[in-house]
């Protein structure tokens, strides 16, 4: 009689502990599903929260708040067989920084190596330049064209822009205002062109 309950006790246990195993799966189920669908939502906000990651910084010029053209600035597209422009709007005068910037400009242009033939840099100004400095840019790959006042109410400061093969003006470069600046300013550019030529099916 002894061992007929000590066998039915057994039994009993057994049958627990089975219907225990169920909830034990259940339960480590529960966990890895809300480990695999909570965990990561809780790291992208934490991500979101303490800026790990620049999400949406994808150019270094600013992009231009108002539609603009190279129409709208009377510039004739044909004349620039469709290509990409970095557009330099001159100041009314040229002194040292001006000139500096000229040159990291059209450097920026040169770094750009194989792709320098789809992009044309242009110059807008109405500066007279002294001999010297009209033969160095007579040897340079600029586009010298004049300042209108059209391209005055539109472009009242001097600045760096990016146009696009369509004639789309889509970024600008303000001007570095010391001369430690003139290194991060060309890079930018540089970074856009390269950024802008290797996703471009045009030009």
């Amino acid at each position: 009689m002894v061992e007929m309950n000590n066998a039915l006790n057994t039994s009993e246990r057994n049958t627990m502990s089975n219907k225990n195993i169920p909830a034990t799966k259940n339960r480590r189920s529960l966990i890895l599903l809300l480990t695999v669908f909570v965990l990561p939502i809780l790291l992208a906000k934490l991500a979101l929260d303490n800026q790990w990651l620049d999400l949406g910084v994808t150019n270094q010029g600013k992009l231009l708040s108002q539609p603009l053209t190279l129409t709208d600035l009377g510039i004739s597209e044909q004349n620039l067989a469709k290509q990409w422009l970095i557009i330099y709007r001159l100041p009314k005068t040229c002194p040292d920084m001006c000139l500096h910037s000229i040159e990291t400009v059209h450097n920026s242009y040169v770094v750009l190596g194989k792709d320098m033939p789809r992009v044309t840099p242009v110059m807008l100004t109405n500066t007279i330049f002294s001999a010297q400095q009209s033969q160095q840019l007579g040897k340079s790959q600029w586009k010298i064209l004049s300042l209108t006042p059209q391209m005055n109410n539109l472009l009242q400061e001097a600045q760096v822009l990016i146009a696009d093969p369509l004639g789309n003006i889509i970024l600008r470069h303000p001007l570095p205002t010391k001369e430690q600046q003139q290194a991060a300013f060309g890079k930018a550019i540089v970074a856009d062109m390269k950024k802008l030529l290797k996703y471009s099916k045009v030009g």
